[in-house]
């Protein structure tokens, strides 16, 4: 007994050999032919669902536009500012921008998107964008209540209103402040319409309501709904697509983003000049006083010392080289007092301004010294803010800028206490000098130093505040600069396109579906597929060289209770088929004699009973004399088919109570007699077997010409076998679509087993109007009438003739 395992195991098996075979074309077709109704079913059911997905699914818009990103600032290249920044990778940075829930909220917010408006119908909502008779500010107090559904009914006068939501029902009244526990509102009339417009629109929708959505989760559902890509990495373009289930909004959408984007940019890009322009604006203030004191302060000490600007002159040359030494102890004094105002701030704030660094050291002579800090500093902060638009602060990565611009600020710290300690040398050098020029004075020395002292703090401020001055024009001007950074190159207009539910793309699913669990099906039935259905699965199937007799076609019309049918329209198809049967005879064996002729199956139902009469009938339109015997005596059937008793036959001859003339019977043909079967006996096999038998049909041999034998199923007994061994036809009768392949192993042990070596097969029960297909059963009939002979019924030739008449048209 095969095991669970083994027998699974053949089972595969037998499926990998059918698809290992030659594919048979026409028994797919056929396959196909038979799950018709299956396959109408799966179109059917998925078109309709196509249908149903088409009509009350919600559509989706998607609106674009698209802008040209240009990084270049031409303020700053015309007064050649140093530019913080620069940015060789604009085009994704400004990608991951735009997709940045900061950037995005913005949008949300500028839009007021968070309040949806709604009209309720029986299948699904429509979004009332813009065109809601009323509009609403709120002010929500309680989180839960978010995404709530508010319905809102306006009075026939449209002063007020009930609005619904909950189990809670409040009165309003139109541009008046309600106020509850979850909520602030203001519900007014939208002023784009007219008071009769908004009365019909009212009729006309029974139920509107809005729903509010926190600003983040809007924002969070905008940047699943935004699509960005780069269309010209040369002409720097990007297209920013926007899908929403209202094609308007989508629109207003990715204008508002583009539009936005253009305002961001430039806020973000001129941050550094508002920095520094707030750095300068509060050090004017600061030093103007400071002017304005030292210049009271030296008209003071004028007018109490009575001290002139002409005394205490020098010669020409010493008074330019005093002048020089003057000039270089301010400027010295000057950029030393600059970094002490770096080191103080830095000291007070423990943080490092790059901004105000770049103000402050613009122009000095040790702005190369620390240029290339600031800008490391620079580098690595724009980084990092770059980085937190992905990464949060505690990650590692940030962790490592930030220990990075810490190192940076150090080594700014030590190069400032280094630049400062070489300006307090050379400014001490300087006014070791400049006392030997005071010495040489008329006024008294300690009033000559405190001019000197005066007149020079005073032109130190002058000058820092004239610097001040020049480099707040400048930075203005770099602000300005900003104005038209980026290019909007096309807009999103009109309504944006439908893209989804897409009636081309659905139809394509559902054929698509369709035709898969078709080609499925077709394919489970091919490999699970056993039956015979052409003479070429026979010979496939079948080891053994098998004869094939003929083809009987199918019977369309009821078959008689004789089961003879050759005699009803002997110009019919059908007669025609069993008359090229009897000439195939004739090239088996064509010698003189009276024949057996011996009809057997593998099955009950096969349809040997009707081929073996049919054959007979065929024999005796040719004056031959005809006697058919039922050797079937489980199941006889002869005597059913010509309507008579089954009292006396083949069992009572056998046994000896009957002889073989009680027992012949005449028939409506001339030259045909049958004997029946008779009784069951309890030992069918033993009665075919005995020498009684093969006496019964030589005494048939001497009264008739062809002995036709109908035998019981070879498949289910034996009993057959006898008269097969002796007969001079031994006919194997195969159904198609009934018999299985696995019948067709009969034929190799009858020929090789039982040296039944002239074993022929006939095909019974072919649809020839499967043209797909038909052309497996060609052999051995199809030239005994294929030609048009003239071998049909009136009704066939007049079809034939109106699908030729077709075929011409």
């Amino acid at each position: 007994m095969l095991t669970p395992q083994v027998e699974t195991n053949n089972q595969l098996k037998g499926i990998t050999d059918k698809l290992s075979s030659t594919v048979d074309i026409g028994v797919i077709a056929l396959l196909f032919y038979k799950s018709r109704l299956y396959i109408a079913a799966f179109f059917l059911i998925s078109f309709f669902i196509a249908f149903l997905y088409l009509r009350y699914s919600q559509p989706v818009y998607e609106s674009r536009a698209v802008i040209q990103i240009n990084d270049a600032n031409r303020a700053e290249n015309v007064l050649q500012l140093n530019s913080f920044s620069e940015n060789d990778n604009a085009l994704s940075e400004a990608i991951e921008q735009i997709r940045s829930k900061v950037f995005l909220k913005r949008v949300v917010e500028k839009l007021d998107i968070s309040v949806n408006y709604f009209s309720q119908g029986t299948f699904k909502s429509n979004e009332l964008y813009k065109s809601s008779p009323f509009l609403v500010k709120i002010n929500a107090k309680n989180k839960n209540f978010f995404g709530q559904k508010i319905y809102v009914e306006l009075n026939e006068g449209l002063t007020g209103g009930v609005i619904k939501y909950g189990n809670q029902s409040l009165n309003f009244v139109i541009n008046q402040w309600l106020k509850t526990n979850d909520f602030d509102i203001n519900i007014f009339l939208n002023t784009e319409f007219d008071f009769e417009h908004i009365k019909s629109f009212k009729k006309e929708n029974d139920v509107v309501y809005f729903s509010v959505s926190d600003a983040d989760a809007v924002t969070a559902q905008l940047q699943g709904k935004v699509e960005i890509r780069v269309l010209s990495d040369l002409a720097k373009t990007i297209m920013v697509k926007v899908r929403d289930v209202n094609s308007a909004k989508a629109t207003d959408v990715v204008n508002a983003i583009i539009d936005e984007y253009l305002n961001y940019d430039v806020e973000r890009k001129s941050e550094s000049s508002r920095n520094i322009l707030f750095f300068i604006d509060s050090q004017l203030n600061s030093v103007y006083n400071e002017l304005k004191n030292n210049e009271s302060d030296l008209q003071k000490f004028k007018k109490e010392k009575n001290f002139s600007d002409k005394e205490g002159q020098l010669s020409s040359s010493e008074i330019m080289r005093y002048s020089t030494i003057e000039d270089q102890l301010m400027q010295v004094e000057m950029e030393e007092k600059i970094i002490a105002e770096i080191q103080n701030n830095i000291s007070k704030n423990k943080s490092v301004d790059v901004y105000q660094l770049v103000s402050l050291i613009s122009g000095t002579e040790y702005e190369s010294v620390i240029k290339e800090i600031t800008q490391n500093i620079q580098k690595l902060l724009s980084e990092k803010e770059n980085m937190l638009y992905a990464l949060t602060p505690n990650s590692e990565s940030i962790k490592q800028i930030n220990y990075q611009i810490e190192n940076q600020k150090r080594l700014l710290i030590e190069s400032l206490d280094a630049v400062r300690m070489k300006y307090k040398t050379r400014y001490k050098n300087l006014l070791e000098r400049s006392s030997d020029f005071k010495s040489k004075f008329n006024q008294k020395p300690e009033d000559e130093v405190e001019f000197s002292r005066l007149n020079r703090v005073h032109s130190i401020s002058e000058k820092y505040y004239t610097m001040l001055l020049e480099k707040k024009t400048e930075f203005s001007i770099s602000k300005a600069g900003y104005v038209s950074k980026n290019i909007i190159l096309e807009r999103a207009l009109g309504a944006g396109g439908q893209v989804s539910p897409s009636k081309q793309k659905s139809v394509l699913v559902a054929f698509l579906i369709s035709f898969l669990f078709s080609a499925g099906l077709v394919f489970v039935r091919y490999i699970l597929h056993d039956k015979i259905y052409s003479l070429n699965d026979i010979t496939k199937y079948s080891s053994g060289n098998v004869t094939l007799l003929g083809v009987i076609p199918k019977y369309n019309n009821d078959i008689p209770v004789s089961q003879l049918v050759v005699d009803k329209n002997p110009k019919a198809l059908i007669s025609e088929a069993f008359r090229t049967v009897r000439t195939n005879l004739g090239f088996i064996d064509n010698s003189e004699g009276s024949k057996i002729i011996s009809v057997t199956s593998t099955i009950s139902g096969e349809g040997k009973t009707f081929v073996a009469i049919n054959i007979a009938g065929v024999l005796a339109f040719t004056d031959k004399k005809v006697v058919i015997i039922d050797l079937d005596m489980r199941k006889p059937k002869i005597h059913k088919g010509f309507g008579v008793e089954n009292k006396k036959g083949m069992s009572t001859i056998l046994t000896g109570h009957e002889t073989v003339d009680d027992c012949l019977m005449n028939t409506s043909m001339e030259n045909l007699q049958f004997i029946t079967a008779g009784p069951m006996p309890p030992n069918p096999a033993e009665l075919i077997i005995s020498q009684k038998l093969i006496e019964v049909i030589n005494y048939l041999k001497t009264k008739f010409d062809y002995i036709i034998v109908d035998n019981a199923p070879i498949g289910l007994v034996t009993d057959g076998i006898t008269t097969i061994q002796l007969a001079d036809y031994p006919i194997y009768v195969f159904r198609v679509g009934y018999s299985k392949r696995m019948f067709t192993q009969i034929l190799d042990r009858l020929k090789n087993e039982s040296r039944v070596t002239k074993l022929s097969v006939v095909l019974n029960d072919v649809d020839l109007t499967r043209k797909v297909y038909s052309y497996n059963y060609g052999y051995g009939y199809g030239y005994g009438y294929g030609s048009g002979n003239g071998y049909y019924s009136d009704d066939e030739t007049l079809n034939r003739k109106k699908r030729n008449r077709k075929k011409q048209d």
